[in-house]
C-alpha cells in the first residue's frame, strides 16, 4: 500500500468525523506547496472521490489521494501521537530529504 494509517490514527479521525454534520465520506491526504521548505501536509474531509484520486480504504474508513500528492506520499505512515508537548498527526515519509526547523513542511 502506497501510504498506511495506524489504528490509532483511523481511530482519531473516525472520532473527529463522527463530530462533523453532515459527516463526509472520508479524509483526503494531500501535499501542497507551501512552508519554509517547500512542501507541507493537508488533511480535509472530503464527501467525494473527484474521479482521478486513489481511494484507500484502513477499517473502512475512506481515505482519498490525488495522484500528485501520491508521488510525494509513497511509503508514508500516518499515526497519531499524544505527548507532553501536545497530541496530532505524525507522518513518517521515506521520500523526504529535510524539514524546517518546525517540523511542518518538508523538500523532497
Amino acid at each position: 500500500m502506497p501510504i498506511e494509517l495506524t489504528a490509532k490514527a483511523v481511530e482519531k479521525v473516525r472520532e473527529i468525523l463522527a463530530r462533523q454534520e453532515p459527516q463526509p465520506q472520508g479524509l483526503r491526504v494531500s501535499v501542497v506547496g507551501g512552508g519554509c521548505s517547500g512542501f507541507s501536509y493537508q488533511m480535509n474531509f472530503e464527501n467525494e472521490s473527484n474521479g482521478i484520486d486513489k481511494v484507500f480504504e484502513f477499517e473502512g474508513l475512506k481515505v482519498f489521494v490525488d495522484q500528485a500528492s501520491l508521488m510525494y506520499l509513497n511509503g508514508t505512515k500516518i499515526d497519531y501521537i499524544e505527548t507532553l508537548e501536545g497530541a496530532g498527526f505524525k507522518f513518517e515519509n521515506p521520500n523526504v530529504k529535510t524539514t524546517c526547523g518546525c517540523g511542518s513542511s518538508f523538500t523532497v
